[in-house]
């Protein structure tokens, strides 16, 4: 599948692989000048590839707190909220973003472009089995476009653009807006660790939004941003990946996401096995470490060793372009972890010494 803005990657001569079904770009000019851009200026995302859905009816809250981790309850109209949603193992179905628009317009979640069919599926499921509520929910991924801005400059790119004041958008906040004219829902999140704007729209006019921030942010330096640079800032924010840092048996309590877990809510599917692993302490725990000295990059999956023994495997590494280091994220025995503790990464066959340290390895504004 092609995203509307298919033919603009081409002409600004993009790399474009296959993922999720897409054909996406996976750089421009090259993975290190596009992170270091999105760090110190501005990047342009095609986030055509992701999904979203409508949660609708007079239960849509107590089917979300249902079927989501966190306290879907807390969330203010014109904010948005990070949420598993979890099985009934304990494991991770997907990582979602769920937004509330104004009191009784439902809510808006945001999935991920691999778990798309499974997610919708799962809400759908369940939606028929508690017979008990009021809900509808609706793929409206096809009708939606979905581009993102990041980076230190994008508040001043975007402020002549819009119609409505953006500088007093909380993060994890949304609002209706125009670009031009043109109605978006213009929400301050992202996945990159900077300041940014993730900007919804009806899918036709998604090419003439993306033409219209694309030349605003020309003064500025603005290009646009493929897949590759993506991940390499997200993985220094240490934002999780669905499939690495978290799956279908791997815990949010695992994969340090504990503060997306509200047990004291009320139930939830799998929470009976949360609070069991919580009381019993985690089997495994997410580390983060950095490579002492040169090596090859360690990539997911590369085993992870102390003094020769196997405890855990990597589940996401790379060079850091911002610490000019290889680092990555690591699953592992929870005895084993602590920062400051030795650990080898296994690259090619030979052990790399590395270090445990606290995580997220870059935070906004660091030098």
């Amino acid at each position: 599948m092609y995203t509307p803005l298919y033919d603009r990657h081409v002409a600004l001569g993009a790399r474009l692989i296959p993922f999720a079904g897409w054909m996406m770009p996976v750089q421009y000019a090259g993975i290190l000048h596009e992170h270091r851009l999105v760090r110190s200026k501005a990047g342009l995302f095609d986030l055509g590839h992701m999904g979203q859905v409508e949660v609708t009816g007079p239960d849509s809250l107590a089917f979300l707190q249902y079927v989501a981790s966190n306290d879907v309850a807390k969330i203010e109209p014109g904010k948005a909220q990070y949420a598993l949603l979890t099985n009934e193992h304990g494991g991770v179905v997907d990582d979602i973003i769920i937004y509330r628009p104004n009191e009784g317009e439902g809510y808006f979640v945001c999935v991920n472009a691999s778990n798309k069919e499974k997610d919708v599926a799962w809400m759908q499921r369940w939606a028929a089995e508690r017979g008990d509520l009021d809900v509808t929910v609706t793929d409206i991924s096809d009708k939606t476009g979905m581009i993102a801005i990041q980076g230190p400059d994008s508040e001043q790119i975007m402020t002549p653009l819009v119609a409505n004041p953006i500088a007093d958008l909380d993060y994890f906040a949304w609002m209706p807006n125009a670009i031009n004219g043109i109605p978006v829902r213009l929400a301050r999140t992202g996945y990159t660790g900077e300041d940014g704007f993730e900007i919804y729209s009806d899918i036709s006019d998604v090419g003439a939004i993306w033409d219209a921030v694309y030349a605003a942010g020309q003064d500025y330096g603005l290009e646009a941003i493929g897949l590759g640079a993506r991940d390499t800032l997200r993985l220094e924010a240490r934002m999780p990946l669905y499939g690495n840092e978290m799956d279908d048996v791997t815990t949010p309590l695992e994969a340090g996401l504990g503060w997306a877990v509200k047990l004291d809510k009320g139930d939830f599917i799998g929470r009976d096995k949360l609070v069991a692993q919580k009381e019993a302490g985690v089997p495994r725990k997410t580390i983060g470490f950095v490579i002492e000295g040169r090596s090859a990059s360690p990539r997911s999956h590369f085993p992870l060793r102390v003094d020769g023994r196997e405890v855990g495997f990597v589940t996401s590494g790379a060079f850091s372009p911002t610490l000019e280091t290889n680092l990555g994220l690591g699953l592992v025995e929870a005895d084993i972890a602590g920062i400051g503790k030795p650990i080898d990464v296994i690259i090619r066959d030979r052990a790399v010494p590395a270090v445990q340290v606290k995580t997220p390895f870059y935070k906004r504004g660091q030098s």
